[in-house]
């Protein structure tokens, strides 16, 4: 007689285990209290990243994870606009970006925009968090209507935001 049990009751090892957020820039561990990024300015308090209201004392120095992927040119969210309507009011459908930003930057001093771009024909906004890009595109959406769509790629935390609209 053997030790295995009966098939419906055997275990699988093999299987992978999946992080529930796969952020490779995601702080695995506290840091010292309190921190501040040399680069941006933004300081580690309370257990979060938050704009100060004023300097801390005696700080110890960590690069802010989205200073990081900004340096490293690693964006987690990607907005690609595109369309002849884009190449009418791409001011003003930047402006209304850019304005997204400031009121999610306000509270969650992580997500920023870091690059924008042009290629081939598109405007294409590189942004340091998921969050910011679907903020973006739904705003785009709500002022000038046209065609959105979202798509997350888990394993690699990041979402792809894609707006058009011709006329």
């Amino acid at each position: 007689m053997t030790d295995t049990p009966p098939i419906g009751q055997r275990q699988r090892r093999d299987r992978l285990i999946r992080e529930h957020e796969h952020d490779p820039y995601k702080v695995r561990s506290k840091l010292p209290e309190p921190s501040v990024c040399p680069q941006c300015g933004v300081a580690y308090q309370d257990g979060r990243w938050q704009w100060p209201g004023q300097p801390p004392e005696n700080p110890h120095e960590e690069l802010c994870p989205a200073c990081r992927r900004t340096n490293d040119h690693y964006p987690a969210g990607i907005v690609r606009l595109e369309g002849g309507f884009l190449r009418a009011h791409e001011k003003e459908i930047l402006s209304l970006a850019r304005h997204e930003e400031g009121l999610e930057n306000g509270e969650h001093p992580l997500h920023r925009i870091m690059a924008v771009e042009h290629e081939d024909g598109a405007l294409v906004i590189k942004t340091t968090d998921i969050h910011l890009p679907r903020r973006i595109g739904e705003a785009v959406d709500r002022a000038y209507n046209g065609t959105l769509d979202f798509h997350y790629e888990e394993e690699t935390y990041l979402l792809r935001v894609a707006w058009s609209r011709e006329a």
